[in-house]
């Protein structure tokens, strides 16, 4: 495999793990909000806080501009945020954000593959 190949490999899996981290730490933070138990609301805070932690040290390891890579980023934090909130809360997402995020989808494309000059 060549070298550019693998740089880039490097930043998908950083920016896959950026969104899976930031995507779960925001669920874990909602669910601890919603707790009545002061210990498990604690226990999910620092939870939801150390995932949080993660998900900014990922994207910023990435060895790439982020202006280079935000297209990218958002279209893939759509589509985790969706499996996420299925995943944690069992909720399917509706026709009017199946709409916006096909559009957040085109626009991660256009920002992260349209050629600059």
């Amino acid at each position: 495999m060549s070298e550019p190949v693998v740089d880039k490999l490097v930043v998908v899996g950083l920016l896959v793990s950026a969104t899976v981290l930031e995507a779960s730490g925001d669920a874990i933070v909602r669910m601890g909000l919603y707790q009545h138990s002061l210990s498990l609301r604690v226990l999910l805070f620092l939870a939801g806080t150390a995932l949080l932690f993660g998900y900014g040290l990922s994207l910023n390891l990435a060895p790439l501009a982020f202006g280079r890579v935000v297209g990218l980023y958002i279209a893939l934090l759509f589509v985790v945020w969706q499996i996420i909130n299925f995943v944690a809360f069992r909720s399917l997402p509706t026709l009017p954000i199946l709409v916006g995020g096909a559009l957040i989808l085109a626009g991660g494309g256009i920002v992260t593959f349209w050629q600059r000059s």
